[in-house]
This record gives structure tokens, C-alpha cells and sequence, in this order.
């Protein structure tokens, strides 16, 4: 059966309703238009997939607390903080089929958000002295931030082996998914290995999405991002460095000077996708993804039964059998 959010969510849903007027309380500033802007971004919210990872982790190693709820707001601020940059940084207009904050109040306020929702953040736990937490936070957002740095590095060369590329996910986007893991643990419990489980989970959880998320770009749901775009941004993701891998030095050296040179060119891209799927590639990167899926389970299943564990084994489910 299909994993479902709704269904999910009910061993936390009380949780939840709390945790959304903690967070926007956290949010609020006596700058009016500082206000209005962090209004704007609460009700654009995602599918609040962070907080749900932190506060079924945290029931399965321990019971819910104010520790917890903190926790769950910092990681939310954070993130949040970076999304806003990174939009400046991308010069994009659009977030989640909304307008985003700097295409709406310019480049300058936009980064001044940024800095605001990072320093609410650290606000937040050192004022409660949620430094643990806050180790944890800090490390995923310098890890985000390297990993981001050597995916653009590498996107100048195109020489993406697939070591460098699980490097490049693991600090993209896995590090996130496992602070949220360990922060709900170590909210809830001071044992270490067990914290240290769970970042290991949350990595394992992250790299089979992000390997999902790669899968989107060659048009393998109904719905999803466009196809292509991964291509056209030169970004080298694991079914395009397998089917490279496999060819011939010439096909390869054709299929890299499309990718240099004609990258806007929606043939090329498409030569490119067709490549991909004719070598193998998604096929491969799919055995990968449900290989780190599998990992993730493993780790769970050395953790007592309960609704929470259950629930967090089905939202793991559900972001790799997610259509979007």
C-alpha cells in the first residue's frame, strides 16, 4: 500500500499542530515588513517533511519534549535561511510554484531574511542552551553549503566520478535528513550511540532521496521537475556517471562537449537523456537508491517497535515512492 502523509503523521499529529504556532512565533519580529515577509514564507510551507523526521525519531528513542520542538524549529530555521539565499544565489523567481522572497522584495532583502531566520535559529538554542542541538544544526548547514560548492566546482570540469558524486549528495542533501534524525534523538535521550545511529539512518534516508530526486530529471514520473534540467544546470548525477562509465572514449567525448557546449539546446539534452536510459543508467541509480533505502531499514529495525517507528519506516517509504 502506498504511504500516505495523513496516516503518517497521526502519532504526531498533536505534535505537529503544536510545533506550526511554535514555529511561527519563533518567527516574528517587531520590523513590520520583516513580519509580513516571514508570514509569507510560513504559508508557503512544504509537506513539513523535516519536523515529521525529527519528532518520530524523537518518539522512537525517547518521549517528546520542549527540547524537541526546538530542535524541530531550529532545523525548519535554518533550512529556511539557506532556501532564501540560495534563491538569491540562483536568481530564481519561483519557490514551490510560489514567487520567491527576492523576486518579490529584491536581492538585498532578501539576504537580510536569510540572515534574520539564521540568527533566530541560533537565538533559540543558546537562549535555552540547546548547544548539542546546535552542533548538530551547524554542521549539516557548513556541510550543505560544501557540498553545494563542489557540485558548482565540478560542474566547470564534468569530471564527477561516482565516489565524488555520493560526497557531493552526502553534504547536499543527506546531511540535512540525518541532523534532523540525530536531533530528534539526542532531544529525547543522551545516549550517543544511539544519536549516532540515527544521524546514520537520517544519511541513509537522504542519499536514497536525493538519488530519487536525480531520477525525476529524465522524466521517469508523470509528475516532477522538468526533464532535463539537471543537464542544462551541467550537474553530473549517478545514471548519467554510470552510462558515461560504460561508453566508448568517443561516445563519451561527444556526449561531454553536448553537455559543455549545447546544454540549452533541447535536442542535445534530449540526446543526452536518451543516452542515459539506452546505457542503463536509471536502472543502475535505482538498484542504488533502494540499496541505501534497504541500509536505512536495517538501521531502523534495531530500534523497539512502536506507532512512531512505524510511521518513520513508512515517511522513509514514502520519499522514495514519492511522484514529486
Amino acid at each position: 500500500m502506498k504511504p500516505d502523509l495523513k496516516q503518517i503523521q497521526v502519532p504526531i499529529e498533536s505534535e505537529m499542530v503544536v510545533f506550526e504556532q511554535k514555529f511561527r512565533d519563533f518567527m516574528k519580529s517587531k520590523v513590520k515588513l520583516l513580519d509580513h515577509i516571514t508570514n509569507y514564507i510560513v504559508k508557503r510551507k512544504g509537506k513539513q517533511m523535516r519536523p515529521m523526521f525529527v519528532f518520530l525519531t524523537a518518539g522512537v528513542c525517547g518521549e517528546i519534549n520542549d527540547s524537541t520542538h526546538r530542535g524541530a524549529a531550529l532545523i525548519e530555521l535554518l533550512h529556511t535561511a539557506t532556501l532564501v539565499h540560495d534563491d538569491v544565489v540562483d536568481d530564481a523567481n519561483y519557490r514551490r510554484g510560489f514567487f520567491s522572497v527576492n523576486a518579490l522584495w529584491k536581492n538585498k532583502i532578501a539576504v537580510l531574511v536569510g540572515d534574520y531566520l539564521l540568527s533566530r535559529g541560533l537565538l533559540l538554542s543558546v537562549d535555552n542552551g540547546d548547544f548539542h542541538l546546535l552542533q548538530i544544526v551547524s554542521n549539516a548547514v557548513k556541510e550543505m553549503s560544501e557540498g553545494e560548492l563542489l557540485q558548482s566546482y565540478k560542474a566547470r570540469k564534468l569530471d564527477v566520478d561516482e565516489e565524488v558524486y555520493y560526497e557531493i549528495i552526502r553534504q547536499k542533501t543527506a546531511s540535512l535528513i540525518a541532523s534532523c534524525c540525530a536531533v530528534g534523538a539526542a532531544s529525547v535521550n543522551g545516549d550517543l550511540e544511539m544519536v549516532s545511529k540515527m544521524r546514520e539512518f537520517g544519511e541513509k534516508v537522504g542519499m536514497a532521496f536525493q538519488i530519487k530526486d536525480d531520477l525525476f530529471d529524465y522524466g521517469e514520473e508523470e509528475i516532477g521537475k522538468p526533464v532535463g534540467i539537471d543537464i542544462k544546470e551541467k550537474k553530473m548525477t549517478l545514471p548519467l556517471i554510470f552510462a558515461l562509465s560504460k561508453a566508448d572514449w568517443l561516445e563519451k567525448k561527444k556526449i561531454i562537449r553536448l553537455i559543455r557546449n549545447k546544454s540549452n539546446d533541447k535536442k542535445a539534452v534530449n540526446q543526452v537523456i536518451d543516452f542515459v536510459k539506452k546505457s542503463g543508467g536509471l536502472e543502475y541509480a535505482k538498484e542504488k537508491m533502494n540499496g541505501f533505502y534497504q541500509e536505512a531499514l536495517g538501521i531502523l529495525e534495531g530500534f523497539p517497535e512502536s506507532e512512531y517507528r512505524a510511521s518513520l519506516s513508512a515517511l522513509v517509504s514514502y520519499t522514495i515512492e514519492r511522484k514529486k
